[in-house]
């Protein structure tokens, strides 16, 4: 039998999956017996932020992966189709027949049962019991606790800042220049993903031993943006910054702050020059067209594999989003930015994956318990149940004494698993899907819509392959038993 904890979009898809593969689940979610600060009922599956499971085409990744997912007999993606609602090329839901739809389906499997019940530490595990864990970023202290003492203290995370996030085609290259400070260079040692470049970093599908790149190279201009401010460009921004309208958190939101991690607009009400010697510290920043220090610098780092976002490095912010587009684009280079995500601060607990996890979402140091969902550092609602789907199967897998599996690279899936598994731990946050992180086409298309096309009909090939060969290897290992 396998055990999930968690009754979100990961559980309930783990736990339908293995369900499927013909295993018996024992679900437990804490709610109602244990409510949550944004949780408003006791069903399963609850959508607590957007409504949206975002693009739904294969021009884009996240339609991609959910075409996957389709194809895998996910339940999140039957439930999502019986209660769409118009919203363009994206998929949206009504949130209610959404919940209701997955917690009639799991209610109504005769292998499933739901126990309402806080699990306060990870029950005991084997190849014949497996253990899924998917209690989602509000995982309750306790469990937390016990899960710390799994993976080690340091590779979990109480993550409670987030930057905004620029669409690069909408920065002014002219305003800004590219560098490292003081030149650093990533070599040696193991390359961020988020090293910058101009455009998709390579992949070698091949290359998956330790120590080799996951991605991201090294072209010796400089990993960051560099956004040069003025006295009177950092004045401006200053005053414009300190008098801005901050957003009211969400009491479960209301802890201390880690100094590491301080909003923009405390430190800068610590004192006028707080910013230039923090997250606008000049120094080792040498402007290309001046050969001088600049007043002060804002510097964005490549957010995606794809090159296609900017963060701002250090600018967690909890300002009201309306006068963050204000303020920010105040900053050279950004007066026309388009915000792909504003700043917030909020709690939110993963794990290193890169360091706790294998490719098939299990626990290297216990791989009969497998992390599944936000946990799991993936970012996103159809990330989170596509992480749960893979889990599930390879839960169920483990019980039938059978290999646990994930599709190859040159898939959504296949690439999510392996982002999670293998991206530089010192660099490691949650992750949304990107064509950037899928292995590239040996003879890409010059248009970037055709290349979009292209590897997303590569990738749902690759996936029938990968279907149909692990369907013969169940069948040999029914046979051979």
């Amino acid at each position: 039998m396998i055990r999930v904890i968690g009754g979100g979009l990961a559980g309930c898809e783990a736990a339908w999956q293995a369900a499927s593969q013909g295993v018996p689940v024992t679900l437990s979610e804490m709610r109602p017996v244990r409510p949550t600060a944004v949780h408003k009922t006791d069903r399963l599956a609850e959508l607590v932020c957007s409504n949206s499971f975002r693009g739904d085409k294969l021009d884009n990744a996240v339609g991609l992966l959910k075409e996957e997912m389709r194809r895998l007999g996910s339940l999140v993606m039957r439930a999502a189709e019986a209660s769409r609602v118009p919203a363009g090329a994206a998929l949206a839901v009504d949130r209610e027949r959404f919940a209701e739809t997955i917690t009639a389906a799991l209610n109504d499997h005769p292998l499933i049962t739901i126990v309402r019940e806080e699990m306060t530490a990870i029950p005991e595990s084997s190849d014949r019991a497996p253990v899924i864990v998917a209690t989602g970023p509000l995982t309750s202290d306790a469990l937390s606790s016990d899960i710390a003492q799994l993976v080690g203290s340091d590779h979990l995370y109480f993550y409670d800042a987030i930057s905004p996030i620029v669409l690069a085609e909408t920065i002014d290259r002219s305003k800004v220049f590219r560098a490292s400070r003081w030149n650093r260079s990533i070599r040696p040692v193991r390359l961020k993903p988020d090293a910058t470049d101009d455009g998709p970093v390579p992949l070698n599908p091949d290359v998956t031993d330790e120590g080799q790149p996951a991605c991201g190279v090294d072209d010796g201009e400089g990993d960051y943006l560099n956004c040069p401010l003025t006295r009177e460009d950092y004045g401006r921004f200053y005053d414009a910054l300190v008098t801005a309208e901050s957003a009211t958190v969400h009491d479960f939101d209301k802890e201390r702050f880690f100094e590491g991690c301080l909003p923009i607009e405390v430190m800068a009400h610590r004192g006028r020059d707080t910013l230039r010697f923090g997250p606008m510290k000049p120094v080792g920043l040498t402007d290309p067209r001046t050969g001088r220090e600049p007043y002060a610098a804002v510097q964005l780092r490549q957010d995606n594999l794809a090159g296609d976002h900017f963060s701002l490095v250090g600018f967690q912010t909890q300002i009201k989003w309306g006068d963050q587009a204000r303020v920010l684009r105040l900053i050279p280079g950004l007066e026309q930015a388009e915000f792909v995500r504003f700043g917030m601060v909020h709690r939110n607990t993963y794990v290193n994956g890169p360091t706790v996890l294998a490719e098939t979402w299990q626990v290297r140091a216990r791989p009969t318990v497998f992390f599944a969902g936000q946990m799991s550092g993936v970012e996103g609602y159809v990330e989170s149940a596509a992480s749960g789907l893979i889990a599930g199967l390879n839960a169920a897998a483990l019980v039938k004494g059978e290999a646990p599996a994930t599709p190859p690279r040159t898939t959504a899936i296949g690439a999510l698993a392996y982002y999670v598994s293998h991206a530089d731990p010192a660099h490691y946050e949650p992750s949304n899907i990107t064509f950037g992180i899928i292995a590239p086409l040996p003879r890409a298309p010059r248009s970037k819509m055709a290349r979009k096309l292209a590897l997303s009909e590569r990738a749902l090939a690759d996936l029938q392959t990968w279907l149909h060969a692990r369907a013969s290897q169940s069948v040999s290992e029914v046979s051979r038993a």
